[in-house]
């Protein structure tokens, strides 16, 4: 058990931290885990991309493309 300590505190970083979760209840170590995830994904503060210029008016061109498409399928039905 101190070897396990031993090592968890040598490698465990801010940028890559150890959680220990106890295996005895599944319900519970899956609760542990989930919300180690979701404290990690809010520490990332991710953004949307932001779309400009030629780029943005591609994906027009092409979302105008998909919805014409979209409304031939229903219409032949």
């Amino acid at each position: 058990m101190a070897a396990y300590e031993d090592m968890i505190r040598a490698t465990s970083q801010p940028e890559a931290p150890w959680h220990v979760v106890p295996a005895d209840h599944k319900w519970f170590a899956r609760l542990l885990v989930a919300g180690a995830m979701i404290e990690a994904l809010e520490g990332l503060d991710l953004q949307f991309p932001k779309i400009e210029g030629a780029a943005l008016k591609e994906l027009q061109k092409v979302r105008a493309a998909l919805v014409a498409e979209e409304r031939g399928k229903r219409s032949s039905k």
